[in-house]
């Protein structure tokens, strides 16, 4: 399934349904009086979260959708069906933007709903305008219309972790090595381009991991898509900093991704990062003492060691992260906790 995190579409609810003008008829009554029924409501415009979607790719082939009109009212005041609903399902992190760039909505759990489109209400028949004064009315309302708007839908995966760095840096390579996923690999720049999960198992915690495309000079004002994927590690709970160990200078390279992640904002740098030093079996020892002593100076943070084609340092980058998502959980439990109003 091809990946697409960011779909426009167009929206619009049903028209309501006219009232009925309409009298009583029968044999042997000879004053009726109106029997004109209401009109049915339009339908709405829903969006839905659901567990099976991590992707907008459907939205690239259908961009509209428009609810069903109520039903006109009809005689024996007999009241119109409501249109049908239109349910537009999204995978969880999706939000919903208005063109303007107002948030609209933000789906985050499978269940949650939120409506973009309100259903015209419809009109009156006859029978309603019945008074002691005027016991023959003529007159029934036409069905109020419908909203219709654009709207952005933008996908923030939902990952525990992370996976950030230059391009190239072995981040697919990872990925593939501690998870089912199977990322694109290869030895060119830009290889990944867009984001892919895979589910780690480790002793202490199964975890959710995402490898985001490499970041370059000026991602967060959009260089290389770099808006669109800084977004999606902005749920993730830890990042894993991968910095290929063969560069010439691996500070320079920590440099450029730390200074993408504070131009963007939205506390990317507020978040646990753990370093590490990839492609590691490609350098003698002495040599790669020297890239880590060089990294740690600059991070001031000691890097692990990580070469995902032989092994070495994985199980111990994978404790770190696991490490670090249940210490957040537990901070989110216990925020929560603090939140929730006392109860006797």
């Amino acid at each position: 399934m091809k990946f697409l995190d960011q779909a426009k579409i167009y929206v619009r609810s049903g028209d309501g349904g006219a009232g009925s003008v309409s009298f009583r008829r029968e044999k042997f009554i000879e004053f009726g009086g109106p029997d004109g029924g209401a009109g049915g409501k339009g339908g709405d415009v829903w969006v839905a979260c659901v567990a099976n979607l991590n992707t907008l790719i459907d939205y690239r082939y259908r961009q509209h959708f428009k609810a069903g009109k109520g039903h006109d009212g009809m005689g024996k005041n007999r009241s119109g069906a409501a249109g049908e609903d239109v349910v537009i399902p999204v995978p969880p992190g999706t939000q919903v933007f208005a063109g303007d760039g107002t948030l609209l909505a933000e789906l985050l759990k499978p269940g949650e709903r939120a409506r973009l489109a309100v259903g015209g209400n419809g009109g009156f028949g006859n029978a309603h305008y019945k008074s002691s004064v005027n016991q023959a009315p003529r007159r029934a309302n036409p069905g109020l219309p419908g909203e219709e708007l654009t709207v952005w839908l933008r996908l923030k995966l939902i990952a525990d972790a992370g996976i950030i760095g230059l391009p190239n840096a072995g981040k697919s390579t990872f990925l593939a090595a501690v998870s089912a996923a199977k990322p694109k690999i290869a030895d060119y720049p830009f290889t990944t381009l867009y984001p892919h999960l895979g589910v780690v198992r480790t002793p202490a915690l199964d975890f959710v991991l995402a490898d985001i495309p490499g970041l370059i000079a000026g991602a967060h004002d959009g260089a290389g898509l770099g808006t669109r994927f800084l977004g999606h590690i902005e749920r993730c709970r830890v990042l894993l900093h991968v910095i290929d160990a063969t560069l010439e200078d691996v500070g320079e390279a920590y440099r450029a991704v730390r200074a993408e992640l504070n131009a963007y904002g939205a506390d990317l740098t507020k978040k646990k990062e753990i370093i590490a030093l990839s492609k590691c079996d490609a350098l003698d020892p002495p040599g790669l003492a020297r890239k880590a002593a060089a990294l740690k100076a600059i991070a001031k943070n000691k890097p692990l060691l990580v070469s995902a084609v032989t092994g070495t340092g994985v199980k111990e980058a994978l404790a770190a992260l696991a490490k670090e998502i249940l210490r957040a959980e537990g901070k989110e439990r216990s925020s929560r906790a603090a939140e929730r109003p006392w109860q006797p």
